[in-house]
């Protein structure tokens, strides 16, 4: 069963609720308006970052950027994310939610800012270097946060349920933000997403915090330990043990193309089909729904089947399948290219495994930073799937420059399945042995 750690920062501990409470009911409404906050975080943070993939034409041609950069630059942010993302777990574990999620916002609010600025390449990429930091804090944070204000069983579905309002409002937003590009420009776009970002912050900053101990539980003393040795200290046993490195690496190759795809490539290779730009950004967003029914639904698949390991491996096959057709099938009509744009997402769904997988596999304290490793590797291969094939392709590429560049999408995946079926099975709600 997985239980998160109590943080172990006084300040965190003590803070007062603004609810006047000095103990909250675990699972109770000072909890829910917490974790709505924190999912708030993640959907309007995922909204920015999804929506690349819709302005990114726009920033090319006013910026006067390649097809490379353009790629590049989104993959400056996957990365960046990804390498800031191994030490946010451990900040979390070690010191809680308040202060580091109000700054989080604030930062995402100033990479907003400095992405609605971009007038080169240059201010493009420490856009999204801004960006990552903060970021890096989101999806985490409000497992985090999940794990903390609610019952230990239901740590692996309100990580779902997370994703599942992320992808909802990638949905959503896509189609959106497209409409929006229509009323006015890009750079007034994306001002308004950091506007929205200065009140999150403010919010985050009154209402955000962990859950005070129940009366007559002991405090836990705080770390004396160097903070960055105790980040990699803790790093270093999430890394060591086998479940955790398989779980990030089968979560990495299903969430990382979907990344690709729903970021960057799944617009640009329905253009090449011929789409209009509404319909392509309609496609997208239906790879995102998918998703969202994806990541809660294979909780409930795997704990009815009582296996963690059989429905990653059938998931990710079933999700090259349909990365295969999204690339290299005949375009049939709007309807077909509808079902495998929402089977796409729908079986990408299988990387939330990895989280529960991982944070079963280790000890209540380290919760956090065993999330940010498989975030983390998502990420990174996410990153890799964007900016490769951006350089294999030519600057005007065509459908079939597509589909000679893509072919490592299914492979990826393919290893991933291969991952997950090296992984030592364990029945739901039962922690796996460390190792």
């Amino acid at each position: 069963m997985v239980v998160m750690s109590d943080p172990t920062d006084g300040y965190t501990r003590a803070a007062t609720s603004f609810f006047g409470k000095d103990t909250a009911r675990l699972g109770g409404p000072e909890a829910w308006v917490i974790w709505l906050l924190a999912t708030a975080f993640v959907v309007w943070l995922f909204a920015i970052q999804t929506g690349y993939a819709i302005v990114s034409p726009q920033i090319q041609e006013d910026a006067g950027l390649s097809l490379a950069q353009v790629s590049a630059a989104a993959s400056v942010y996957t990365v960046f994310f990804a390498i800031f993302q191994f030490f946010s777990g451990s900040l979390l574990d070690r010191y809680g939610t308040r202060p580091l999620l109000a700054l989080a916002v604030a930062l995402v609010t100033v990479g907003a800012f400095l992405y609605a600025a971009t007038s080169g390449f240059g201010m493009l990429v420490l856009a999204q270097i801004v960006l990552a930091l903060g970021a890096s804090f989101g999806f985490v944070g409000a497992g985090y946060v999940g794990g903390k204000w609610f019952d230990a069983a239901r740590y692996g579905l309100m990580f779902g349920l997370v994703q599942m309002c992320a992808s909802v409002g990638s949905a959503i937003g896509q189609p959106t933000i497209s409409a929006l590009l229509e009323l006015m420009t890009w750079k007034q776009l994306l001002a308004g997403f950091a506007s929205a970002g200065v009140l999150l912050t403010i919010a985050f900053g009154f209402l955000v915090r962990d859950p005070a101990p129940a009366p007559g539980t002991a405090r836990i003393a705080r770390p004396t330990t160097n903070v960055w040795v105790g980040i990699l200290r803790n790093l270093r046993a999430c890394i060591g043990n086998r479940q955790v490195v398989l779980s990030a690496l089968f979560a990495g190759a299903a969430f990382g193309t979907m990344l690709s795809v729903g970021v960057l490539w799944g617009p640009r290779v329905q253009d090449a089909r011929g789409a209009s730009s509404g319909f392509a950004a309609v496609l997208t967003a239906l790879a995102w729904l998918g998703m969202a029914f994806g990541a809660p639904l294979v909780n409930v698949v795997s704990n009815r089947w009582h296996s963690r390991r059989r429905p990653a491996v059938i998931g990710l096959l079933l999700q090259a399948v349909a990365v295969t057709l999204f690339i290299y099938g005949p375009a049939n009509g709007p309807g077909a290219s509808m079902v495998v744009m929402f089977a796409v997402g729908l079986f990408a769904g299988t990387h939330m495994l990895g989280f529960t997988v991982a944070g079963e596999s280790v000890s209540p304290n380290l919760i956090g930073s065993s999330a940010a490793v498989v975030n983390g590797v998502c990420f990174i291969v996410g990153g890799a799937l964007q900016v490769i094939p951006g350089y294999l392709l030519p600057n005007d590429p065509t459908l079939g420059d597509f589909r000679a560049a893509l072919w490592v999408m299914p492979v990826v995946l393919v290893l991933g399945a291969l991952a997950a079926l090296a992984l030592r099975d364990s029945i739901p709600g039962k922690a796996a042995d460390p190792g």
